[in-house]
């Protein structure tokens, strides 16, 4: 069995995304299982469907407004490059509202429906390839794996949207009397996953730089203190990820086919720029064109 499995990733999607084009359209890759985290998850419906040129038009013209109705962050540019500092008036609404979360993403919930439209959730369910979301459920302190196969169209939306989620800067997802949110808080490549469902040949897309990580200036306040821990965390979850699967795979003599940007796309992929996003998603078509010319397996090192 053969299956796709994509990393959270936030803006740096767009990179996966140009590597999923390359293997579906130019390898001619068959997948009998889609397996998503958090971008992943965003990335994996459409992929399912061969419908690369929808997906590109929707991935890389995503604005902030598109995801957030309450922006945790204000964003600067200057110079090409950005800063955040906290939106004051925003996580105050939050408060009022009684919220849980600094920001919310209510936005996003609604251009997945956009993008997802009933129809292409029938065609994915009726498909043979099975479609799997990882989501974390807070209340049992689990992760969970939704698939297509079993779930009704709203409940699919829900369970991208959950996965999707970066708490505290996004929403948390309440369902069934469960809190969900990021998959990526359990487990940001489901390579292990996949292994457990029987896949034997297995394409890995890690939206992590494979070489160095950028050095960040100090933090300059509590909210991008919580940014920074999260990310250090979500790191470390994907570099165990990585590892657990890679040993996994070599002991049921299971083929892993290891992408990464070999260089930092963006030291915030909470921050949606289109123009860049274009650009990395033709970075990820060409570093997989160079990488895999023939189409042929990878070996890569964690």
């Amino acid at each position: 069995m053969k299956a796709l499995v994509i990393s959270g990733g936030g803006s740096k999607g767009a990179f996966a995304g140009g590597v999923a084009q390359f293997l579906i359209e130019e390898c001619k890759r068959n997948y009998d299982i889609y397996l998503g985290t958090s971008a992943g998850s965003l990335l994996i419906p459409l992929l399912s469907l061969g419908e690369i040129e929808k997906l590109h038009s929707v991935f890389t013209s995503v604005t902030q407004n598109d995801i957030f109705n309450i922006n945790p962050f204000v964003i600067h540019e200057k110079d090409d490059t950005y800063k955040t500092s906290i939106n004051h008036l925003g996580i105050v609404r939050m408060f009022l509202k009684h919220k849980k979360t600094f920001g919310e993403s209510l936005n996003l919930r609604d251009l997945i429906r956009k993008f997802l439209s009933k129809q292409d959730f029938l065609k994915i369910k009726n498909a043979h390839a099975d479609v799997v979301v990882t989501v974390s459920n807070l209340t049992t302190m689990q992760v969970e794996y939704k698939s297509v196969k079993v779930s009704t169209y709203d409940d699919f939306c829900d369970w991208i949207w959950a996965s999707s989620n970066v708490v505290p800067f996004m929403s948390l997802l309440q369902k069934n009397n469960f809190e969900y949110a990021d998959g990526a808080l359990g487990n940001n490549v489901p390579v292990y996953k996949a292994i457990q469902m029987g896949a034997t040949d297995i394409d890995v897309i890690v939206l992590k730089n494979k070489n160095h990580e950028i050095q960040k200036p100090p933090v300059r306040n509590a909210l991008e203190l919580t940014e920074r821990a999260f990310d250090f965390m979500l790191n470390q979850i994907q570099v165990d990820d990585l590892i657990i699967g890679q040993m996994e795979g070599v002991q049921k003599d299971v083929t892993l086919n290891i992408y990464q940007p070999t260089q930092t796309l963006t030291a915030n992929s909470l921050i949606f720029n289109p123009e860049k996003m274009k650009e990395w998603w033709n970075l990820g078509l060409q570093y997989a064109r160079e990488n895999s010319p023939n189409c042929q397996s990878l070996k890569a090192a964690v």
